[in-house]
């Protein structure tokens, strides 16, 4: 069933605290932060979605990404229109039994701990398989068809988090064990690439 759940990267904000800089496209090894959320996702699906808004031609100058991509001309409204752009457009193909959303700045989140979320989900017992942070839940996390139409109805910056918290009794945490670090502004960057060991160009 992993191969079979699509993966929805959210890649749409506009870098405001990135000093000038597409975050989508800063360098994470030989690749972009954007590609490596796409060939992480990739590993484990064969279904692999990236909803772009900002700077989303210059994205698609500058690299070939190989999964669909949705715009959305509404970005400035926040995460929660991403999402319901990106859920509306997995709903309307066939057949599909859950979603993984998952951001394209958290650049340690690995197919690895990806496949973890869905062998929970696979389970049965839960609707929703989210990632524990120290306050609360969010993405990565997988959620049932059963929720798409909550999460199609976001809008404004309502992200995931709201539909995880009006469906907790559904709900699994899973220990990210450190991967949840994301990155929005420059210094968090860098700080990320001392510690991966990976040159900053």
């Amino acid at each position: 069933m992993s191969n079979s759940i699509p993966i929805l990267i959210l890649a749409a904000g506009s870098s405001t605290r990135m000093e000038g800089e597409i975050k989508q496209l800063l360098p994470w090894g030989k690749t972009t932060l954007l590609e490596n959320a796409i060939n992480q996702a990739k590993r484990i699906s064969s279904s692999v979605h990236v909803v772009l808004g900002a700077n989303s031609e210059k994205i698609l100058q500058s690299t070939t990404l190989k999964a669909h991509i949705i715009k959305n001309k509404s970005w400035k409204s926040g995460m929660g229109s991403s999402i319901s752009i990106g859920v509306q457009h997995i709903m309307d193909m066939e057949n599909v039994e859950a979603l993984l959303i998952m951001l394209a700045d958290q650049p340690l989140m690995d197919s690895y701990y990806l496949k973890s979320l869905i062998q929970e989900f696979v389970k049965g017992k839960h609707k929703i398989v989210a990632t524990a942070y120290q306050d609360k839940a969010g993405v990565p996390a997988i959620f049932d068809n059963c929720l798409f139409e909550e999460l199609a109805s976001l809008h404004q910056d309502f992200g995931a988090r709201n539909v995880i918290a009006n469906n907790q009794e559904q709900t699994l945490l899973v220990d990210p064990k450190g991967r949840e670090v994301d990155v929005d502004i420059k210094d968090e960057y860098i700080q990320i690439l001392k510690k991966q060991n990976i040159k900053h160009v």
